[in-house]
């Protein structure tokens, strides 16, 4: 593909072409950069200089929550496309689909989490404990304590951090009345806003370019990923 350059092992380049061509055709302009990671139960697609013409113009005029509201509508017709790839690539079926972006980078996150997830461990590294302390500290002032919290690193560069048991009720009510798409947009602008990089950059002796969060409202689950300088 001629305007995507492939940041991947030969073996995950199918994957990254295809979105890189996905992503063209439905938005008018792909990502110049596509990383993919995989990382059994978790596939991670990461977009780089990702910004569409049209975009562009609502950017210059503030109006970054349009964008997103747009994107948004348009990933929900190419997720079936994006799982079947990845079932082709992998032979297993992908479970469940989470998706972010950051106008302000020109950037994005695509997160695959394949089939039998539940039964993967999620080993340790350093800094755990303090990294779940502080996601237990933004999850009450945004919401409430999460049920479960489980994380760790995919590679040197992608940390990933599940939640579970997240949902207050009036956001229960909220997605039964039909306001899902308006309450994922506000729970974004919040909690990016409460993920203070300087702390986790602390934590994790490593600096955050990119930070990216997503939920499954009928799971009550949620997935953050920071993106982080390789050391």
């Amino acid at each position: 593909m001629s305007d995507v350059e492939t940041k991947v092992k030969p073996d995950y380049s199918e994957l990254a072409s295809y979105t890189g061509r996905l992503f063209r055709d439905n938005f008018g302009k792909g990502p110049q950069s596509v990383y993919v990671s995989i990382e059994h139960p978790v596939v991670t697609i990461y977009l780089r200089d990702f910004l569409a013409p049209m975009e562009r113009v609502l950017d210059k005029q503030k109006n970054k929550m349009k964008i997103e509201e747009t994107r948004d509508l348009l990933m929900q017709e190419l997720i079936p496309d994006i799982k079947a790839q990845v079932r082709i690539m992998l032979e297993t079926d992908v479970e469940s689909v989470y998706y972010d972006w950051s106008i302000d980078n020109r950037s994005g996150l695509i997160i695959c989490i394949l089939k039998d997830a539940e039964d993967v461990p999620f080993p340790d590294y350093e800094g755990k404990e303090r990294i779940h302390e502080q996601i237990n500290q933004l999850s009450i002032i945004a919401e409430k304590a999460p049920e479960e919290i489980a994380s760790s690193h995919l590679n040197d560069r992608t940390l990933i951090i599940r939640r579970t048991g997240i949902l207050v009720e009036i956001e229960k009510e909220m997605i039964r009345s039909g306001f899902s798409e308006q309450l994922r947009l506000a729970k974004r602008r919040l909690e990016k806003r409460l993920l203070e990089t300087s702390v986790f950059e602390t934590i994790l002796e490593s600096s955050v370019v990119d930070r990216f969060v997503d939920w499954d409202f009928d799971k009550d689950r949620s997935y953050i990923v920071l993106i982080l300088k390789p050391r």
